[in-house]
């Protein structure tokens, strides 16, 4: 495992954990249904082919290498955010100000 740079705090909560002051309060079958959940969530077993700009692939790329993922990952985070609801959009309502809502 490499050396992690942890702040001080992380690494009293790491050691606190490695101690074994820290225990689950999970019963085994929540956790094995939260398991299958998860699996479920990640599990990717269709492909797509999509075309896109020069100019978005490299701008994609460019952002995932910020975040220190590969640009598949992201595409595909992004894609279920919109499907799901939960990708915030912070452009939309760009040109309403905060205090003209109410």
């Amino acid at each position: 495992m490499s050396k992690l740079n942890l702040s001080q705090e992380e690494q009293g909560i790491l050691s606190d954990f490695e101690s074994g002051e820290f225990k689950s309060i999970l019963s085994s079958s929540r956790k094995i249904e939260i398991q299958k959940i998860a699996e479920n969530t990640f599990k990717k077993d269709k492909r797509i082919n999509i075309r896109l700009s020069s100019h978005d692939l490299l701008a994609i790329q460019r952002r995932a290498t910020e975040e220190g993922i590969p640009y598949q990952t992201l595409v595909s985070s992004v894609l279920h955010k919109f499907v799901s609801g939960t990708l915030l959009d912070v452009t939309a309502n760009k040109h309403i100000k905060p205090n003209s809502l109410y």
